[in-house]
């Protein structure tokens, strides 16, 4: 059975066909953030920290990290900041060091710039995800020796050097492309989680069905796990969150085994949690159990925040130091 394994200091992850649904948090992210990037300009950390913090609570078991911002203010007076190579690093670097520090959950390095890429490869403790690698082959000679370098798995976005095709039997043809390559480099299939890429149904009414014949042959043929951008489904179309709630267990259905998306949202969470329970992911029902108690807490008027934070509060400090799992 095929295991991803991602490891933070003291926690392990582990994305499977027979593990619970992973969920990978989406928020640390400026890229259409204006207010967060201004923050980071500033060097001020505290949205970061808050977002780590409210993400772990709400139930993410990894924290996806980017470093794209933008620094407005410092291009206008050093030519250097419009170049991400020079930003993207150093900025990388400080969110890995501030998170580790908030929050004990592995990480998942998420740039398109090759040396924020190993700048936080070499930040992190344990064992990250990097985010990502295509089939262009450009990037496919840069990203696939750091990750036989560091000995790490990677997400594997599937479009190539003619963009994203809107044809799933390119975009299998794609990711089978870049398991074949890792391969090459002695990178193992498990160590591959494939993004099939979700198109928006407000776009294209087949996008969901597309996906979910997607991950079954991905799963099938290739034998590697899945993630997406589950937001991506739902875009430009009103009441997303009721979309993202349905298209989530469907597509955990047909076999995808994590998704990159804001945790901080009941409506995708309670639909994760039933569903993990309803396959057999939850022993006993005692995550869903618990996460009933955060959703009473809701409609007494917490914040879905607040409840999970102070559910896991409640329930801190019952496991040893050892290295638990996530």
């Amino acid at each position: 059975m095929t295991r991803t394994v991602i490891e933070s200091k003291t926690k392990t992850v582990i994305i499977g066909f027979d593990e619970p649904f992973c969920v990978i948090g989406e928020r640390i992210n400026p890229t259409g953030r204006k207010k967060l990037a201004a923050e980071l300009e500033e060097d001020n950390f505290d949205t970061v920290i808050r977002d780590a913090l409210e993400q772990v609570a709400c139930g993410a078991n990894i924290l996806d990290v980017n470093s794209g911002a933008v620094f407005t203010n410092k291009m206008a007076s050093d030519p250097r900041y419009a170049d991400n190579n020079f930003t993207e690093p150093p900025l990388m670097r400080k969110l890995i060091e501030i998170i580790q520090a908030t929050v004990d959950v592995p990480l998942c390095i998420d740039s398109s710039v090759p040396g924020a890429l190993e700048a936080g490869l070499l930040a992190c403790e344990g064992r990250p995800l990097l985010n990502s690698v295509t089939g262009e082959e450009e990037r496919l000679e840069r990203i696939l020796p750091l990750v036989k370098k560091y000995n790490v798995p990677v997400v594997a976005i599937s479009n190539d050097d003619t963009g994203i095709s809107q044809d799933p039997d390119v975009r299998f043809a794609v990711a089978k492309k870049i398991v074949q390559r890792a391969a090459d480099f002695g990178i193992p299939a498990h160590d591959i989680v494939v993004d099939p890429l979700v198109m928006p149904v407000g776009a294209l009414g087949s996008a969901a069905v597309q996906v979910f014949t997607l991950v079954r042959r991905l799963r099938d043929e290739l034998g590697v796990n899945t993630t997406c951008g589950a937001s991506n489904i739902s875009f430009g179309l009103p009441h997303r969150h009721g979309i993202n709630a349905a298209f989530l267990p469907m597509a955990m259905g047909a076999g995808m085994t994590s998704a990159i998306m804001n945790p901080v949202r009941l409506p995708e969470m309670e639909a994760i949690r039933a569903a993990n329970f309803l396959m057999d992911h939850d022993a006993n029902g005692g995550e869903w159990i618990r996460f009933a108690k955060v959703v009473e807490a809701v409609a007494a008027g917490a914040t879905f925040a607040e409840a999970s934070a102070a559910a896991t509060a409640a329930t801190s400090g019952r496991r040893g130091g050892r290295k638990s799992r996530g």
